[in-house]
């Protein structure tokens, strides 16, 4: 079983790289152990490469693929291979100014701001919610694509069905950390392309009404978005 971390206002278990450093994609933990009436909020990926989990408010969303189409849930007995959480209930707002469009504006913005509110960046991870209507969210959710041969990372890296969303209200959970790359941090990600700059997020967004949830490859923003730092 995996061993609870705690750091800061994070929680997790498990680690992402092990998925492909050791080609098994067993749960070792429950999603249970990330949500209930703690208000929590996490990310997290599904045993067998089957799904995505998102907690919000101390509720768990899990999507899958089936067939053509996705499917939600609410089950707490599911498995996660990892996952990452904060039981924070204290947040503060502000809007995300107008220049930040991209992936990596919105990675730098993060960090800046959460210097300016006393976070040691370098050396704490900590989690961050947003809410608003992006112009684009480019996202996925694992899907076993592996037809039976062993995982690699190009294989991990194929297991996802991808899904873009447009002009639509919704909530994203994110963690930030310079620290948990292959933990909970991904050591790729498709928005970066400078060969010099490193992935720090791992961010989910959660439709409005509950029925579509995924982990983020992407995003454009036209303004109008609002981030929520811990306090």
């Amino acid at each position: 079983m995996a061993k609870h971390h705690v750091q800061g206002l994070v929680e997790y278990d498990g680690k992402q790289g092990e998925i492909v450093a050791s080609g098994r994609t067993e749960g070792v933990l429950k999603v249970a152990e990330m949500s209930g009436d703690n208000g929590a909020f996490g990310v997290g990926a599904c045993e067998g490469l089957d799904g995505e989990i998102t907690i919000f408010e101390g509720k768990a969303y899990v999507s899958r693929v089936r067939g053509e189409g996705l499917v939600m849930d609410n089950d707490p007995s599911a498995g996660a291979i990892f996952g990452a959480w904060t039981k924070n209930r204290r947040w503060q707002d502000e809007p995300v100014p107008a220049e930040i469009h991209t992936y990596y504006d919105l990675q730098l913005f993060v960090q800046t701001r959460a210097t300016a509110a006393g976070i040691d960046t370098g050396a704490t991870p900590f989690p961050f919610l947003m809410t608003g209507r992006p112009k684009q969210i480019r996202w996925h959710v694992n899907v076993d694509h592996t037809e039976g041969m062993p995982l690699t990372r190009d294989t991990f890296r194929q297991s996802k069905a991808n899904y873009v969303t447009e002009h639509q209200e919704i909530d994203i959970v994110g963690f930030y950390s310079e620290l948990h790359h292959g933990v909970f941090i991904g050591t790729y990600a498709p928005a970066i392309k400078d060969e010099g700059a490193e992935n720090a997020m791992h961010i989910h967004l959660l439709s409005k009404d509950g029925n579509l949830t995924g982990h983020i490859d992407d995003l454009a923003f036209e303004g109008g978005m609002t981030l929520r730092l811990p306090r």
